[in-house]
C-alpha cells in the first residue's frame, strides 16, 4: 500500500510520524491517485464551507441582499479574526437585519496574533464576529431569512437550513443523506462524516463546475480565489496557496487535519486526512501532495517553503528541527 506521512524531526532524528490518507479524484468522482485508505471515513469540519456556501448562489440569496465577493468568501472562511473580517461578516448580519447575538458560534480570540493583541489593549474581550466560523454562521442565517425560516435554531439538527447543507453534500458527494454521519462541529453547526474518496469527488465536481461562468460552483469559487484574504487571512495556508498559484487552485481547511482542494483546470479535487488530526502535518502535507500530482511548480513551491517545511523552533526562537512531507501515491 502506498504510503503518505509527514515527519517531525529533531537533530536529525525523526521523532514523531503522522500518518496521513488521501485521496484524489476526478469531475466524475472517479478516483485518480491515492495514499493510505482513500476510503477513510472522516467527518469533513470546515473543509466543506465552499459546499456549504453553494445555496446561497443557487438558491438566489446573493442577489436578494446584495453580497459581495468579500462576504461570499467569508462564508467560505475559517477566517483569522482580523478586522476586515469582523467587518465582512457585520456587513452581512446588517443587510439580513440581524445583530451579532444571531450568531450561534460561540466568541473565542482571533487566530491572528495582531487582531488578538488589539483586543486585549483595549480591554474588550472577543465577540462571535471574532469566530472564525462566523461568516459560514452569517450565510446560513442569510438562507434563513431569504426562505422565510426561522432563525433561531439554524444551526441544529433538524432545521430546515441543516436540511438544505445535507442535501447539497449529498448531492456533490453522490452519498446517500442517510448515508452521511452527523455530529456537531466546534461552531455548533452540524458536520458530515463521509469517505475521503467521496469528498474528492465532490470537489471534483465542484472543480469541473467552476470551468463555467455564471455556474454556482464558479461564482463560489470566483470569490475565493479573488478575495482569498478573507478565506483565511495573513499568513494562513489557504490564503496564501490560493495566491501562490494564482487562482488556479483553490484549498479549504478543516479542523482534525483535514485539508480539501480543487483544481478546475485539471477538474481534480484532492481530500486529505492526518490520522491522528494533527494541524502541523496537514499543510505540508497538502503541498507536497499538490506537488507529486505536477500542480506546483518550483517558483510556487519556493514561496510556499515555510508550510511546506516548518521549522521546530524552541522558545528561544532557535531552529531545533523541522516537519517535511513524504508522499508516495498510487495511480488508479
Amino acid at each position: 500500500m502506498s504510503e503518505t506521512r509527514v515527519e517531525v524531526q529533531r537533530g536529525g532524528t525523526v521523532e514523531s510520524v503522522h500518518r496521513v490518507h488521501v485521496a484524489v479524484a476526478d469531475g466524475s468522482g472517479r478516483i485518480r491517485a491515492y495514499a493510505g485508505n482513500p476510503q477513510w471515513v472522516t467527518f469533513a469540519r470546515s473543509a466543506i464551507k465552499p459546499i456549504q456556501a453553494l445555496p446561497l448562489v443557487e438558491d438566489g440569496v446573493i442577489e436578494r441582499f446584495h453580497i459581495a465577493d468579500e462576504e461570499l468568501a467569508l462564508c467560505c472562511a475559517s477566517h483569522s479574526g482580523e478586522q476586515r473580517h469582523v467587518e465582512a461578516a457585520a456587513s452581512l448580519l446588517r443587510k439580513l437585519g440581524l445583530g451579532e447575538d444571531a450568531l450561534a458560534c460561540g466568541p473565542h480570540a482571533p487566530f491572528h496574533a495582531g487582531a488578538a493583541a488589539a483586543l486585549r489593549a483595549q480591554g474588550r474581550p472577543p465577540g462571535r464576529l471574532h469566530n472564525n466560523c462566523s461568516g459560514k454562521h452569517a450565510g446560513m442565517l442569510a438562507l434563513a431569512r431569504a426562505k422565510g425560516w426561522p432563525t433561531a435554531g439554524y444551526h441544529e439538527v433538524g432545521h430546515a437550513v441543516q436540511g438544505r447543507m445535507l442535501e447539497e453534500l449529498s448531492r456533490w458527494s453522490e452519498i446517500a443523506a442517510d448515508d452521511l454521519a452527523l455530529a456537531t462541529d466546534g461552531c455548533g453547526v452540524v458536520t458530515f462524516g463521509l469517505p475521503l474518496v467521496a469528498l474528492a469527488g465532490a470537489f471534483g465536481r465542484l472543480s469541473r463546475e467552476a470551468r463555467s461562468p455564471g455556474r454556482p460552483a464558479a461564482r463560489v469559487v470566483g470569490a475565493m480565489v479573488r478575495k482569498p484574504e478573507y478565506v483565511g487571512g495573513t499568513g494562513r495556508l489557504c490564503t496564501q496557496l490560493m495566491r501562490a498559484a494564482s487562482g488556479r487552485i483553490f484549498a479549504k481547511y478543516g479542523a482534525e487535519g483535514v485539508y480539501c482542494a480543487g483544481v478546475p483546470g485539471a477538474e481534480l479535487g484532492i481530500a486529505l486526512k492526518v490520522e491522528d488530526g494533527a494541524k502541523r502535518a496537514a499543510e505540508p502535507a497538502l503541498i507536497a501532495v499538490l506537488h507529486a500530482l505536477g500542480l506546483l511548480g518550483d517558483e510556487e513551491m519556493a514561496e510556499l517553503s515555510t508550510f511546506a517545511e516548518p521549522d521546530v523552533r524552541n522558545t528561544r526562537n532557535e531552529v531545533v528541527g523541522g516537519v517535511r512531507a513524504v508522499v508516495a501515491l498510487e495511480a488508479n
